[in-house]
């Protein structure tokens, strides 16, 4: 495995309406039209419901909140928004990408974790398709969570080897 060089950050100078377009240009650029994979399935985004003149997966992977009409920005989520497609490129090739499948209630996900970065991407599998749920800086609280996964895991793997 190889380590990829990450892309640069996509800083804040001030002016929101500019900032907020270039991300939306990146997002469907890097992410939406990339022709992106995992695992031989195609990586789609969601759309509708579509809020202020952009789709509803750019939100979530910019913002942060518990109610979809109360959403904050997360400027950390949004110097992020290149690595998305780098990560999802890189799962499998780069070994400081950690992934594994997840269940959260009856779905099915998977997470794409950049450990040097405290970064993750969630995919939703469907059954021909890959969703991107959403994508964040993990919190501590969060950070234990996918440890203890990725770890049980391990433990799995292991235990089937024998």
């Amino acid at each position: 495995m190889v380590t990829m060089e990450l892309p640069d950050l996509l800083l804040f100078h001030g002016d929101w309406a500019r900032y907020i377009e270039e991300l939306y240009r990146i997002y469907l650029d890097e992410i939406v039209n990339g022709s992106l994979t995992f695992q031989g399935l195609p990586i789609k985004c969601q759309y509708r419901p579509e809020s202020k003149g952009k789709g509803f997966g750019f939100w979530h992977v910019i913002s942060d909140g518990p109610k979809e009409d109360d959403r904050l920005p997360d400027l950390r989520r949004c110097e992020r928004i290149r690595c998305i497609s780098w990560i999802i490129r890189g799962a499998g090739y780069d070994s400081s990408i950690s992934w594994w499948e997840n269940k959260r209630g009856r779905s099915t996900n998977v997470v794409l974790w950049l450990e040097k970065e405290d970064f993750a991407v969630i995919l939703a599998r469907r059954l021909r398709y890959y969703l991107i749920k959403t994508a964040y800086c993990l919190k501590p609280h969060r950070k234990e969570i996918f440890r203890k996964e990725k770890e049980a895991l391990g433990r799995k793997k292991t235990k089937a080897a024998q």
